[in-house]
């Protein structure tokens, strides 16, 4: 009995080799590091409508509202109506065409900067994007390179009327 004691007390105490998982620790830390770098948030800032204005007022001169209807884009003026409209070709919208549009309207009203997006309920998220990106900036060609030219920057969001 005293023997059995006595080979407990002389038994070592198993140690941990945690090496290998320092080595992957020192090469996986900077390598997430560097890669975080990458990933990248953009945010937009829309200006909501306000009330409308109080009667007495004189209008403005432009209210620019682009209409998304299922069946196509239309470009309209609060106060004068349905300016311009853009029938869907081949089951997609006609961004180009709007584009166009927006720089000639741009042209007439270099100083407005403001333009109210309107969707029916079955318009798709992916479909506002690109309105939005459309009435946003346009890629005009000069000297030969495509520069991106600001049109309307400030964007509203609301619903369009039946």
């Amino acid at each position: 009995m005293y023997q059995r004691s006595r080979r407990h007390r002389h038994r070592e105490v198993a140690e941990l080799n945690i090496t290998a998982f320092m080595n992957l620790m020192v090469i996986l830390v900077p390598f997430l590091l560097i890669t975080a770098v990458f990933s990248r948030m953009a945010i937009l800032e829309l200006n909501l409508p306000g009330s409308s204005s109080a009667p007495g007022e004189p209008p403005r001169d432009l209210q620019l509202e682009i209409t998304v209807r299922a069946d196509g884009l239309e470009v309209g003026d609060r106060s004068a109506g349905n300016l311009k409209r853009f029938e869907l070709s081949d089951g997609d919208y006609d961004y180009d065409g709007l584009s166009q549009y927006l720089q000639q309207v741009k042209a007439r009203f270099p100083e407005k900067l403001d333009a109210t997006i309107l969707l029916e309920p079955e318009v798709s998220y992916d479909i506002l994007v690109q309105v939005m990106d459309t009435v946003r900036v346009a890629d005009v060609v000069q000297a030969a390179n495509v520069v991106k030219a600001e049109l309307f920057p400030e964007i509203a969001i609301g619903d369009a009327p039946l």
